[in-house]
C-alpha cells in the first residue's frame, strides 16, 4: 500500500512506533501535578485508592503462576514486561481511570429507591456498584496484556530470543485470556441484565477503538502531548496511528503521505521523528485533533449535568475538564 516504501518495511517502521508510544504519559509534566491532585481528590471521594482495584485478582494463585512464568522474559525487550510494571508501579495515575470514573458517576447518583438499601452503602456507593469498576478494571488490564502480543516476524536480534518471544506471546493470551473470564464470571454474579448489556457493548467499542487507535478522549489527550508540549529537548515518540497524525494522513492524501515518510526515513530505514513531527504540524491535523478532544470533552460535560450538584459530580467536571488542557 505505502508504494516504494515497501510493506514488512513500513510494518517495522509502525510497530517500531507503536512500542515508543506505550511509553507516553497521559499528561504533560506541565499538568501532572494537577491532574495527580484531581485523581487524589477523587479517590479520598469514593472511600480508597483505585490504584489497587484490580489487585485482588492480579495477586490469585493463578497470576502469580504466570508472574513466575513471564520472569523469564526478563532481559528481552517483549512488551508484556513492560505492562506487568505497569500493574505495580503507575507513577502517572492513569491505569485506573475506567473503575474511578464508574465509582464516582455512582456515588453521584446516589441511593436507590428503598430506604433500606442505604445501609449496604459505603461512601455512598454499593457493593455491586464496587464490583462493577472492580469488572470494568479487569476488562481493561485484559486488553492491555492482550495487546502486548508482538509480530514474531518483525522481531530483531536486539529484542531477545525468538523462543522468549514466542514464549511472552503465550503468556499474553493466556493471562489476557484469564483476567476477561474472572471478569464474565464477575458480570454473571451482578444479576443485572441491563448492566451486562451495557459492558458488552463497550467492549465491542473498545475493540474498535483500538483498531482505530482513538477509543476515549483520554487517549486522544495522549496522542496530543509530543504535538502540543514546549521542547524539552528529547527526541519527540509517538505512534503513526496518533489522531494528528492520522488527521494529517487524511488531509494530505495517501500519495503526499507516502512522500512524506520516504522523506523522513534515515538510511537505516527508521523514522526521524523530529522531522516527522514537523511535518504533521505544519499541517491542520493538530488543530483537528485539538477540536474533537474539547468536542468530547464538551459533550462529557454536558452529560454529567444531568446529575445533582454534588462532589462526585464537580470531581468528574474537573476530570473532564483536565484531559481537555494542554
Amino acid at each position: 500500500m505505502f508504494g516504494a516504501l515497501g510493506g514488512s518495511r513500513l510494518s517495522r517502521l509502525v510497530s517500531a512506533s507503536c512500542r515508543a508510544r506505550r511509553s507516553l504519559s497521559l499528561f504533560s509534566s506541565s499538568g501532572s501535578s494537577n491532574w495527580s491532585k484531581v485523581v487524589s481528590d477523587a479517590e479520598k471521594l469514593v472511600g480508597y485508592p483505585t490504584s489497587f482495584m484490580s489487585l485482588r485478582c492480579l495477586l490469585s494463585d493463578e497470576l502469580s503462576n504466570v508472574a513466575m512464568h513471564v520472569r523469564k522474559l526478563v532481559g528481552t525487550q517483549h512488551p508484556l514486561l513492560n505492562t506487568a510494571r505497569g500493574f505495580v508501579y503507575d507513577s502517572k495515575n492513569n491505569l485506573q481511570m475506567r473503575g474511578l470514573i464508574i465509582l464516582l458517576l455512582s456515588k453521584a447518583a446516589g441511593p436507590g429507591r428503598l430506604a433500606s438499601d442505604v445501609q449496604d452503602m459505603v461512601s455512598g456507593i454499593y457493593p455491586s456498584q464496587r464490583n462493577l469498576a472492580e469488572i470494568t478494571e479487569l476488562i481493561h488490564t485484559a486488553f492491555l496484556v492482550h495487546r502486548g502480543i508482538v509480530n514474531l516476524k518483525e522481531c530483531t536480534v536486539s529484542d531477545g530470543p525468538l523462543k522468549d518471544m514466542e514464549f511472552g506471546n503465550k503468556m499474553a493470551v493466556l493471562s489476557g485470556d484469564f483476567l476477561l473470564a474472572n471478569a464474565c464470571t464477575g458480570l454473571a454474579q451482578l444479576n443485572n441484565t441491563k448492566v451486562v448489556e451495557l459492558i458488552s457493548s463497550a467492549i465491542g467499542d473498545l475493540v474498535q477503538g483500538i483498531y482505530y487507535e482513538n477509543s476515549h478522549n483520554a487517549e486522544l489527550n495522549s496522542d496530543l502531548q509530543p504535538f502540543v508540549r514546549s521542547n524539552t529537548g528529547e527526541p519527540p515518540s509517538f505512534s503513526l496511528s496518533a489522531a494528528p497524525v492520522v488527521f494529517h494522513r487524511q488531509i494530505v492524501g495517501e500519495e503526499s503521505w507516502r512522500q512524506q515518510l520516504q522523506q523522513v526515513t534515515t538510511l537505516r530505514n527508521r523514522l526521524d521523528y523530529s522531522e516527522l513531527l514537523a511535518v504533521v504540524k505544519s499541517e491542520k491535523g493538530v488543530s483537528t485533533a485539538l477540536d474533537l478532544c474539547c468536542y468530547h470533552g464538551n459533550k462529557a460535560l454536558e452529560a454529567i449535568q444531568a446529575f445533582p450538584s454534588s462532589q462526585a459530580r464537580s470531581v468528574l467536571e474537573s476530570i473532564a475538564s483536565a484531559v481537555t488542557k494542554f
